[in-house]
């Protein structure tokens, strides 16, 4: 309990001037480091748009860093396999119940992966697919459907989850739609301007709700 209420004060004083996000670096095999492009434009378009101060070159940590907690938003992404080592997921886990806030977007592929290390991390924890009323969508800008739909592949309709803990979102998790995807360059997957303005909006209202909530 006492090595907790330190964690937590280190995470409360590095929040006090804190607006940046870091992507989340993971083991197990899978591209923890897809999308190059995609978080320098949500950055841009989130600073720009909502009047946030983030850095426009994110820094990368790893799971099991202390750096963490200099951070109230990370980011984390993939195609493939995710692993938690018992004291990653405990590290996580403090972060997260300490103010902390992880977005997850699927790039395709990551799925049973993360489910399955996210109850190391969370093992009485489910997740809720999180209604269009909530205010992750009703931020700046509003989804009153909930998640847009970004990229197809298995022609299911796009979801976001949520993990809660004690009634905080913790953890958002885009599915079936790839959100980062669409951030990315506009060359890269050719999205039409509608589709990666929408993809933007959505990313800037997650890091709005992540900085205030």
């Amino acid at each position: 309990m006492k090595q907790f209420a330190t964690i937590l004060l280190l995470f409360l004083y590095s929040q006090m001037n804190a607006q940046d996000i870091a992507i989340l670096k993971y083991n197990g095999g899978g591209d923890w480091y897809a999308n190059p492009t995609a978080i320098p434009n949500l950055v841009e378009f989130t600073n720009q748009n909502i009047k946030t101060n983030i850095s426009k070159n994110p820094q990368t940590v790893a799971v099991n860093s202390d750096d963490i907690y200099n951070f109230p938003a990370l980011f984390m992404t993939g195609h493939g396999n995710v692993y938690f080592t018992n004291d990653e997921a405990q590290n996580l886990r403090n972060y997260l119940i300490s103010g902390g806030f992880l977005h997850i977007s699927d790039n395709y592929g990551l799925d049973k992966f993360i489910r399955r290390e996210l109850k190391k991390v969370f093992p009485k924890l489910e997740f809720q697919e999180i209604p269009s009323n909530h205010p992750v969508y009703n931020q700046t800008f509003k989804f009153p459907k909930g998640i847009p739909k970004i990229h197809e592949h298995d022609k299911k309709s796009a979801q976001g989850f949520g993990l809660f803990y004690e009634g905080r979102l913790v953890i958002f998790y885009d599915y079936e739609t790839d959100l980062s995807d669409g951030w990315e360059d506009q060359i890269i997957h050719n999205n039409p301007k509608e589709v990666r303005e929408k993809a933007l909006k959505m990313g800037a209202n997650i890091i709005e709700y992540a900085f205030t909530n």
